[in-house]
Formats: C-alpha cells, sequence, structure tokens
C-alpha cells in the first residue's frame, strides 16, 4: 500500500534513470503513498464541484468522527484520510474513493454508514 524509497532507488537502478525521476512521479500522483497507510485510505475529493457541494463539511465530518487530520492515520491503523484532486465523479459530489469503490453524493450520515459497513 505504499512505495518505501529503498524499492525507489531499486525502480530508478532497473530502469536506468536517476531516482529522483522515480521520487517526482511517486510524490506527484496521488495514488502512490510514500508512508505507511490504513487498512481503508479514505479519499475525498476537494476540488471544484466536490467543494461548492460541501465537500468540506465531509471533511470536517470525518476529522472528528476519526480523531485525525486530512494526511493522517487513525490510532488503531484502520483508516487514512486523505485530501485528493478531481477523481472525475462531478456529477455526484461530494464524493470519496475508498479502494477501488466511489462513494458519492455525500452526506454525513452516509459516510457514518459507509464507515460502519467496512471492516
Amino acid at each position: 500500500a505504499w512505495v518505501p524509497r529503498a524499492a525507489m532507488d531499486v525502480i530508478a537502478a532497473r530502469l536506468g534513470m536517476p531516482p529522483m525521476r522515480v521520487y517526482e512521479v511517486a510524490s506527484f500522483y496521488s495514488m502512490y503513498e510514500l508512508k505507511p497507510v490504513g487498512r481503508h485510505k479514505l479519499c475525498v475529493c476537494t476540488n471544484v464541484s466536490c467543494m461548492i457541494n460541501g465537500s468540506d463539511k465531509i471533511v470536517g465530518h470525518l476529522e472528528n468522527k476519526l480523531g485525525v487530520k486530512l494526511g493522517g492515520t487513525t490510532a488503531d491503523g484502520r483508516f487514512t484520510l486523505k485530501e485528493v484532486e478531481c477523481l472525475g465523479a462531478c456529477g455526484g459530489a461530494p464524493m470519496m474513493q475508498i479502494g477501488r469503490k466511489y462513494y458519492e453524493n455525500l452526506t454525513p450520515e452516509g459516510v457514518d454508514q459507509i464507515l460502519g459497513e467496512l471492516e
């Protein structure tokens, strides 16, 4: 679920490129993690469509419920809360992605139900 620096060095060596090029790619894209994350990574879109439709309320609700800020992982290692750019589901804003699944038209109550269904 994350790519340690040592692995990036191996990738760079195998591709015959400077390690910095691999670091740049890994740090640019939100799907790559550079440190351990929780069992469930909650990727909340905060781009324009989601922002206009209340993603700030969803983020605030998640921060309060989980006891972590954006970028943080719960003490039990169950959840990591991450802010991401557009995930291409603007018609269902506000939305978040957990694993391969999109959750759209979020409300605080809906978020609570989603979290309750996760193992």
